[in-house]
């Protein structure tokens, strides 16, 4: 889960790292309270920033300087509402100018090529990252064990070549990031710029952080979600334990195992170019384990798409046998028919592997209206994508 830059802040402000005082604007009329509040503190300046997931917003035009409360307002109105690399703009975050001497780069993530974790620090900053040459880039592999303290977060400083005057507040900030790094089961946590103030103050003046959703289970952070941007399927598919993601294809995808479950996009994909160019709809894995409960689920949520034609079965047993899959589709073809909601898309359905021929049977004796059972991958991806062609 990617945090918005306000979210981030936030998160550092409880493990006491300092940022800038602000808040969220969700109307121009907000922003304007909001930096009335600020100039009355004492701020000479706001600072009126889109709230996006992606980077560039600098360059598009979603961070603008203010003056007054009135022309933070006015930037506010315009701001709202942007398309910043395919993402619209629904809140600003508004917060107090700084004083900047100096800008600095930093960062958490994890290094998966050496399994272990990476610290990134430079004296440049406020640019992206794959701008700063190498030469101007400490790159400091981590124990998990050892951890950093802050004698580590100074040496991480110093290799990084930040000045003497930002070397104290700057390990400190390290020192604490690497505590909601690990805390927080992120896989990345950056701060870009750190800046050194005119004042000498070493501060987070952006932030961006990823949070791990398989830590979800002993974490707290259903609060950062934002609901108002997820797709209505992925959050229905979410609330039953579903890993499914959208896609903006014609043929629904189900299958067990993330490995089999990508191969089955591509296999689709390359026999749809025969058929005017069909597509996978969705990815949606059930998982090894998963009983005739979760594919009903699994099957209603893809059903719920409408710009599914038709939709492809593909399972390989394992721990998930072929017969309880079988026997999930069948009950979800027995649920969707108590609510008033009748299969009416084709299922192209493979089996292969444990109980595959139990399963098979269980199919064929149920007799259900519009399942087909294919023998192999190649030929069901086919067929599939011809169903869906002709719907």
């Amino acid at each position: 889960m990617d945090l918005f830059e306000h979210q981030a802040k936030e998160l550092f402000a409880e493990y006491g790292v300092p940022v800038p005082t602000g808040k969220v604007a969700h109307t121009p009329e907000e922003a304007r309270a909001i930096a009335a509040e600020l100039f009355a503190a004492g701020s000479s300046k706001v600072v009126v920033k889109a709230q996006v997931k992606t980077g560039g917003r600098g360059k598009a035009g979603g961070v603008k300087l203010a003056d007054s409360a009135d022309e933070a307002q006015a930037l506010a109105g315009q701001i709202l509402g942007m398309d910043i690399k395919g993402h619209t703009v629904h809140k600003v975050l508004v917060e107090e100018g700084s004083a900047i001497a100096q800008e600095y780069y930093f960062s958490f993530l994890l290094d998966r090529a050496n399994r272990t974790f990476l610290s990134i620090c430079s004296v440049e900053g406020g640019v992206e990252i794959e701008e700063v040459p190498h030469d101007r880039l400490a790159m400091v592999q981590l124990s998990p064990l050892d951890g950093v303290d802050r004698v580590r977060a100074r040496e991480i400083a110093e290799q990084g070549r930040l000045p003497e005057e930002a070397l104290d507040g700057a390990a400190e900030i390290i020192e604490r990031l690497w505590a909601v790094f690990t805390d927080e089961d992120a896989s990345l946590v950056e701060v870009n710029p750190m800046i050194l103030t005119a004042g000498g103050e070493v501060k987070a003046l952006d932030g961006k952080v990823t949070l791990d959703d398989n830590a979800a289970f002993r974490q707290e952070h259903d609060k950062y979600e934002d609901k108002s941007a997820a797709d209505p399927l992925e959050a229905a598919a979410k609330a039953k334990d579903l890993n499914y993601v959208k896609l903006d294809g014609s043929v629904g995808i189900i299958g067990n195992g993330a490995g089999l479950v990508m191969s089955t996009l591509d296999v689709v994909a390359y026999a749809g170019e025969e058929f005017g160019g069909q597509k996978p709809a969705n990815f949606l894995d059930i998982g090894g384990g998963a009983s005739a409960e979760v594919m009903a689920n699994g099957l209603e949520i893809v059903l719920s798409d409408g710009d599914v034609k038709s939709v492809f079965v593909n399972v390989f047993g394992g721990i998930t046998a072929c017969d309880a899959v079988a026997n999930g589709i069948v009950s979800a073809y027995k649920l969707l028919a108590e609510r008033g909601e009748a299969v009416n898309r084709p299922l192209v359905v493979r089996l292969d592997g444990n109980n595959a021929d139990l399963g098979r049977k269980i199919l064929s004796d149920a007799a259900l209206d519009g399942v087909q059972q294919v023998d192999t991958m190649d030929d069901a991806a086919k067929r599939a994508a011809e169903l869906a062609a002709g719907a």
